[in-house]
């Protein structure tokens, strides 16, 4: 049983869960029109309830609400359904954050001001179902404000659903997008080529570069140690990697573990091969 206590527009309502006395936001067509405060309803069906009591990067859940108009709300709610089609189950508590976020790129649009995304197509390629379903914002701002919302600022979106698809820090997916791009131009600048980025190797070095990252977030560890072996057998790749891990650790404040380097290796070698 649910109890109204702020009707925020025909499609978001503030109500309290009698059963534990909390607050949440329910979001769903139509479901504050002909409503009214203190008014009670036996359930939340057909629509999508998110908890005012937590906390995220841009302040608490209820602030937020309070600060940021109710149809952002419903675009970040939309999103993270057509994610949920393409990357499966996310922690929807991203909503809150990215409806912010979503909020102040509507603003700039409005401003004409422009934001330069140096990730944007690392983002595309690294997150590429993520972004797919960050797309739908553009369709979606085209139709309720007549406005175009570019690839550099559904990349930011799209970062939003990674951390809600890994349960990490959304700065932590930009450090994903940071780490490749920063691997690729080392390699770019040491064996003075052009990396194919529709080959299949740089897709494997970027999905392994990825997966580095993350596990140096959770503090996770390989387990079998083949640097030896690789040093010896391709040693132009073991001293690129060898760089790239010295500088993203450095970089992204991380420290990437020695066993990390031989597989970065196997995975430059692969892209070096395809390139000749």
């Amino acid at each position: 049983m649910y109890r109204i206590s702020k009707i925020l527009n025909h499609n978001s309502i503030i109500a309290i869960d009698m059963n534990d006395n909390k607050e949440y936001i329910l979001l769903g067509k139509g479901i504050g029109f002909g409503k009214k405060v203190s008014e009670r309803f036996e359930s939340a069906k057909d629509c999508s309830v998110y908890s005012l009591q937590e906390k995220s990067e841009r302040g608490t859940n209820k602030d937020l609400v309070k600060s940021v108009s109710p149809e952002y709300f419903e675009y970040a709610n939309a999103i993270l359904d057509e994610a949920e089609k393409r990357v499966g189950k996310l922690d929807r508590g991203i909503l809150f954050p990215m409806a912010d976020h979503i909020s102040f790129a509507v603003q700039r649009i409005q401003n004409g001001e422009q934001i330069y995304n140096p990730l944007t197509e690392d983002i595309k390629a690294l997150f590429h179902s993520e972004f797919k379903a960050a797309l739908i914002l553009r369709d979606i701002l085209k139709k309720e404000k007549n406005i175009y919302i570019d690839d550099d600022e559904i990349g930011y979106v799209s970062l939003h659903i990674h951390a809600a698809k890994e349960d990490i820090h959304t700065s932590i997916s930009m450090k994903m997008a940071e780490a490749v791009r920063r691997c690729v131009d080392i390699i770019e600048n040491e064996k003075k080529c052009k990396i194919d980025v529709m080959s299949l190797s740089y897709n494997r070095l970027m999905n392994h570069v990825k997966y580095m990252v993350a596990r140096v977030v959770k503090n996770e560890e390989l387990k079998l140690n083949i640097n030896d072996y690789l040093e010896f057998k391709i040693p132009d790749s073991f001293t690129i990697a060898t760089t790239i891990c010295d500088e993203l650790s450095i970089a992204l404040k991380l420290e990437i573990k020695e066993v990390e380097i031989g597989y970065l290796a196997m995975h430059i070698e692969r892209v070096l091969l395809s390139e000749e």
